[in-house]
């Protein structure tokens, strides 16, 4: 085998590597989060704002408030390539990656690239808490 062929491969499985890392599931480096037990205790409901949300990123959950004491969860994680999204401002649930939003109320896309919406989560509220079902 001659130095270039080996200088050729070494660059291949390096390149290679490196898009295997690029195109990973999570898409923000994170490791996958365990799914959260049923009645664990998410958030307190004071901590939600109302036309806004809250971003579990442990959870991987974004839970929102569009309207008082209307209390939403869904996935937090971007349907287009597997970012985590980053937060929620004017009525939306925002992937910072590349730029996907989802509406608080039902997780549908607002703006793309991705095409999905978010899927729903299941919760219930009991007293101020905010829990998994």
């Amino acid at each position: 085998m001659t130095q270039n062929a080996t200088r050729r491969t070494v660059l291949f499985a390096t390149g290679a590597a490196a898009l295997a890392v690029g195109c990973g599931g999570s898409g923000d480096g994170g490791s996958p989060a365990a799914s959260p037990s049923p009645g664990q205790r998410l958030a307190a409901t004071g901590d939600v704002p109302v036309g806004g949300g809250t971003v579990l990123k442990d959870e991987k959950i974004v839970v929102t408030q569009p309207e008082q004491g209307q209390f939403k969860a869904f996935s937090a994680v971007c349907t287009h390539q597997g970012c985590t999204v980053a937060n929620v401002a004017d009525g939306t649930i925002n992937c910072t990656c590349h730029g996907s939003k989802f509406k608080i109320a039902d997780g549908s896309v607002t703006h793309g690239p991705a095409t999905k919406p978010l899927p729903a989560e299941q919760i219930t509220v009991e007293g101020n808490s905010i829990r998994t079902a």
